[in-house]
C-alpha cells in the first residue's frame, strides 16, 4: 500500500531523539561510506563525530529553526530541518529512512514549503551534493542551480505566476 503523505506529522526533536537521528544521518552516508576501506568500527566512530559536529552547527547557527522530526503512525520515519527568514525557506535538511524514500513523501513536504514560500512571496533554497540523488527531484521541482559551495551546490525555487500544485491524494504510482 503506498505512503499516504497526508498521515505523517512532525514534531520538535528532543534530546531523547538523538539516537534516532544519528542513526537516520548514518542512512544518509551508506553510498559514500562504501568506497571507503574503513572498519565498520571506523564507520560508526566517523558518522557520530560528524552527526555531532552537523548536529552542534545547525542548533548553534540556525537556533531559531524549526528542528522537526517526521513521524508515521508515531513511528519516526525522518527529519525536517527548516530555517525561515523575510526574503527566504531554507531547507537544511531533509532525510527520510531508506523504507520511505522514493515514495512522494519528499517532494510532498518540499511543495507544501513551496506552497508557503509563495504565499509570502519568498523564495525556497537548498544545498545538496552533486551525487546525491535528491537532486534530481529537486530538479523536477523547478529548483535552479544558483552556485557551487564546496563540497554543495546552491539551488533555489522562485514563486512563479501560480502556486505550486499539491498532490490531492496519496497515490504516487
Amino acid at each position: 500500500m503506498p505512503l499516504d503523505p497526508n498521515q505523517v506529522t512532525k514534531r520538535p526533536i528532543e534530546t531523547d531523539d538523538l539516537p534516532f537521528l544519528q542513526y537516520l544521518y548514518g542512512t544518509t552516508r551508506v553510498m559514500e561510506l562504501a568506497a571507503v576501506e574503513w572498519s565498520d568500527e571506523e564507520k560508526v566512530a566517523f558518522i557520530a563525530q560528524q552527526f555531532q559536529a552537523q548536529h552542534y552547527h545547525y542548533t548553534t547557527y540556525f537556533y531559531d529553526a524549526a528542528f522537526d522530526l517526521l513521524l508515521l503512525d508515531k513511528q519516526t520515519i525522518g527529519r525536517l530541518y527548516v530555517h525561515r527568514s523575510p526574503s527566504e525557506i531554507r531547507i537544511m535538511d531533509i532525510a527520510l529512512l531508506p523504507a520511505y524514500c522514493n515514495q512522494g513523501l519528499g517532494s510532498f513536504l518540499i511543495k507544501q514549503l513551496m506552497a508557503d514560500a509563495f504565499d509570502n512571496n519568498q523564495k525556497v533554497s537548498l544545498h545538496v551534493e552533486p551525487y546525491n540523488p535528491a537532486r534530481h527531484l529537486y530538479q523536477r521541482l523547478n529548483f535552479q542551480y544558483v552556485e557551487t559551495n564546496g563540497a554543495y551546490e546552491l539551488m533555489c525555487w522562485q514563486p512563479q505566476t501560480s502556486k505550486p500544485e499539491q498532490p490531492l491524494n496519496a497515490d504516487f504510482s
